[in-house]
């Protein structure tokens, strides 16, 4: 059914070039509905999953042995499936959030359409080099989102800061898939992630897949572009990247990193703990020191994927769990803070903390539920980033007690720069002389965020339905199972 929802997405291109160019009046609630459709089919195909086949189901070959023995294959398993379900639910908030665009706005449309389309092929697609493909192409949307509708001068300096970072990365990556290519004749994800590769092509494939993968996660000292794409990026932007750009890297590490590599994984487990773990100091000591709003959500973005990195290579079932919760929550958290810093800047035209002051008289309603996403932000308990923590520090407990130790220091630095955004925003002194205008959030805005909150209490409390996700996944990682 995926496949139908490619080819019908495809089709829509069309018929929107066609029909629809001419009539920008019906666009915003034609493309709302479209959006609507797609998340509720994606829903639809969760509910129908088989959860007692491990593999991927409704496999569908369009060309077999395309060229050079390449297949162009689709299928699906839990993961492809939660995050294409992540992925169509954050493009329509990011619809939402701009739905009074005039600037260029049927061109923002297709860009939010076909942004859905590579993220449907990202995650369904089964042979290594289309996988490489789209998970590539990805950038091109972001690239023209940044610099067209970014907020700042250096706008395009973060679109081609983007595009570098990325492109440096895909270069490993393209090595080691030619060098699979050759060695085994084939890139099937099926073939490939049971297949046995000798020690040092082993270690050298790990290694430049790693590199290419850690742009999008990102660890230091590939994080630069993260920042200044955030910073000049719309609030769609900041969304797409910190809610699906960035599990990009994790997804890439959960499915082929972790179960077809493991012997090579052990000689390096400790030193990508250690890389991580130095990403997450360094991501929370820098938030510490920023002024400017997007910035200290961005390297709190950086430290939280460095601190799911941890979870990833702890060689246990525990980690596994918190590091698969934590890619969604995360999501959900990190997206749900930039919509607030959107819904701050259309107002006061600015993100520096220094305009900002006693909000909480004016934006009430704003303040309360801006306080349920901060305090997920840091993993108080009963929100939806508390089980993912909880989770990936028994799982490195039971690695490494020397490791949680250190990243309890970076988790006290998640607390408080969080609570320093919040107090620095909401309380204090009104700052009379810079803004003059006050009003609280609108209806739409209400609506969008009022989700997200639901989502990260609910979750927070009941997040059984996930767990049960991790369960069935983790039987394709063999090497977790002991």
């Amino acid at each position: 059914m995926l496949l139908y929802i490619n080819f019908f997405i495809l089709s829509f291109f069309w018929f929107f070039i066609v029909f629809f160019i001419s009539i920008p009046k019906y666009l915003r609630l034609f493309f709302y509905y479209f959006f609507c459709i797609i998340f509720i089919l994606v829903v639809y195909i969760n509910l129908l999953y088989n959860k007692s086949i491990y593999w991927y189901q409704y496999i569908l070959t369009f060309y077999k042995n395309l060229f050079f023995n390449i297949d162009l294959s689709w299928g699906y398993d839990i993961l492809s499936l939660n995050l294409i379900l992540l992925s169509s639910f954050l493009l329509i908030v990011c619809f939402l959030s701009y739905w009074n665009l005039k600037y260029k706005s049927i061109f923002y449309f297709y860009l939010l359409t076909f942004s859905l389309w590579i993220l449907i092929n990202v995650f369904t697609v089964l042979d290594f080099l289309f996988f490489f493909i789209f998970f590539e192409i990805i950038v091109i949307p972001m690239f023209f989102l940044i610099g067209i509708w970014g907020s700042r001068t250096r706008k395009i300096t973060a679109s081609y800061l983007l595009f570098s970072y990325t492109l440096f990365g895909s270069i490993f990556v393209f090595i080691s898939i030619f060098d699979i290519r050759l060695s085994k004749g084939t890139l099937s994800f099926d073939f490939f992630l049971n297949s046995f590769f000798f020690e040092k092509r082993q270690f050298i494939i790990w290694f430049l897949l790693f590199l290419g993968f850690s742009v999008k996660v990102p660890i230091i000292p590939f994080h630069l572009w993260l920042p200044e794409a955030h910073v000049e990026a719309p609030t769609p932007g900041s969304v797409i990247l910190a809610g699906i750009l960035l599990k990009l890297g994790s997804y890439a590490i959960l499915r082929f990193l972790l179960g077809s590599f493991s012997n090579i994984l052990y000689d390096l487990i400790f030193i990508i703990l250690i890389i991580a773990f130095f990403s997450l100091t360094y991501s929370s000591i820098i938030a510490l020191g920023q002024i400017d709003i997007k910035k200290i959500i961005a390297y709190s973005s950086i430290a939280h994927m460095n601190y799911s990195l941890l979870g990833l290579f702890s060689q246990n079932l525990l980690g596994l769990a918190g590091s698969f919760f934590m890619i969604f929550s995360h999501a959900i958290t990190s997206s749900a803070l930039f919509l607030g810093i959107g819904v701050l800047y259309d107002r006061y035209k600015t993100r520096l903390l220094f305009y900002y002051g006693g909000l909480v008289t004016f934006m009430p309603l704003f303040a309360i539920i801006y306080f349920i996403y901060i305090l997920s932000n840091f993993g108080f308990p009963g929100t939806f980033n508390f089980i993912g923590e909880i989770l990936l520090t028994y799982g490195i407990l039971q690695y490494s007690t020397f490791i949680v130790f250190l990243s309890t220091f970076s988790l006290i630095l998640t607390l408080l720069y969080s609570l320093f955004l919040y107090n620095r925003i909401f309380f204090g002194s009104i700052k009379i002389f810079f803004i003059k205008y006050y009003t609280d959030i609108t209806r739409l805005e209400f609506f969008y965020l009022f989700i997200f909150l639901f989502i990260i209490i609910y979750f927070g409390i009941y997040p059984y339905i996930i767990f049960d996700n991790i369960y069935y996944f983790s039987y394709k990682l063999k090497f977790y199972i002991v």
